[in-house]
């Protein structure tokens, strides 16, 4: 039956990746597709259908801030992993964005991101103490958004069109996407925070993972990716928030790591090693339970270093506060690992 071209893979063509264990009882079930790729870009392992677009969302991000960097906007440091982030808007990460937001000459208010309370409970008392309320800077895309802007104010380009998919930054960053991606986009929509979406395969995603997680140890690679790969794993705060699993992912494992909303998750190893999953129901509960999973099971991080992890960033399953069971594998990712 031919791929209706508005819509993902179905339940049909996906398996049960992860369940919840509560009490004995399996109460629900994780559904999806994932995919592991070798550096040589060979698939390692199949589950589900990889090829069929998902909506990448923010595991865009890192490509969007390239092509942002293509266009002549001199990131450094923290503010590379920012325009890659999806933040908890920390004032820490506020502050970075207000600078990036300084340095291309642009106010807050020009941001076409949505006004967000900070899901950071320090930079949301602050907020409220000092009476200013919602704020652009604290939604989770607003590092993108700026790198955007900054890249309008370097080339003369209108700075209000900038989420238009016609705008010449949108053009480039599909450019980037479908490069990196080693495949064409099949579908453009508009993302939470008002920028344009591509759907892509998961192949495609987790190929434009291992291309970017390769560039600072290939010479013949473009030395921006490398920068943003390098900044990722620096300053991996910046691209989520400490004590949040993306963040725990780079910073004890040196993994790139990158959610998107409707539990999209994409990784990769400095080698080159690379993992795309998503979940059709939408929740990234189970994600780095089941990417991590299989990356320890091809070889490309260590199963102790893993459990560390998993045990830092997979939700417990409580009752009353206690522990009653939990996120546990489905067959067909825990049989990788006998």
């Amino acid at each position: 039956m031919p791929h209706n071209p508005h819509a993902t893979f179905t339940v049909d063509s996906a398996v049960e990746l992860a369940v919840v264990e509560r009490s004995g009882f399996v109460e629900s079930r994780h559904i999806g597709s994932a995919v592991v790729l070798a550096a040589d870009g060979s698939v390692v392992t199949e589950l589900g259908d990889i090829t069929t677009p998902i909506y990448a969302r923010s595991t865009l991000k890192p490509l969007q801030a390239l092509a942002a960097m293509q266009s002549g906007v001199p990131l450094r440091g923290a503010q590379v992993a920012l325009a890659c982030a999806s933040h908890v808007g920390s004032l820490d990460h506020m502050d970075v964005v207000e600078g990036m937001l300084k340095a291309a000459g642009v106010s807050e208010d020009q941001l076409q991101c949505p006004d967000a309370w900070p899901h950071d409970e320090t930079a949301r008392d602050w907020l409220v103490r000092s009476g200013r309320g919602k704020s652009k800077l604290a939604y989770n895309c607003s590092g993108k958004h700026a790198a955007f802007l900054w890249a309008c104010t370097e080339n003369g380009w209108d700075t209000h069109s900038y989420l238009e998919p016609n705008h010449p930054l949108q053009q480039r960053i599909r450019s980037v996407i479908e490069e990196y991606a080693g495949e064409p986009i099949a579908h453009l929509g508009i993302d939470g925070c008002g920028a344009p979406v591509a759907a892509i395969s998961l192949l495609g995603l987790a190929r434009a993972f291992s291309r970017l997680a390769k560039a600072p140890g290939d010479k013949n690679a473009s030395a921006r990716a490398a920068t943003i790969a390098t900044s990722m794993l620096d300053y991996p705060w910046a691209v989520q928030g400490r004590g949040e699993a993306n963040t725990i992912v780079m910073d004890e494992l040196e993994v790139i790591a990158k959610i998107g909303a409707e539990g999209v998750l994409a990784m990769a190893t400095a080698q080159g090693v690379s993992v795309a999953v998503k979940m059709l129901d939408g929740n990234l509960r189970a994600t780095s339970l089941v990417g991590l999973t299989l990356l320890a099971a091809a070889g490309a991080v260590d199963i102790p270093g893993v459990s560390s992890v998993l045990e830092k960033v997979v939700e417990p399953v409580l009752g009353g506060g206690r522990p009653v069971g939990k996120i546990r594998l489905g067959p067909a990712v825990s049989a990788l690992l006998d």
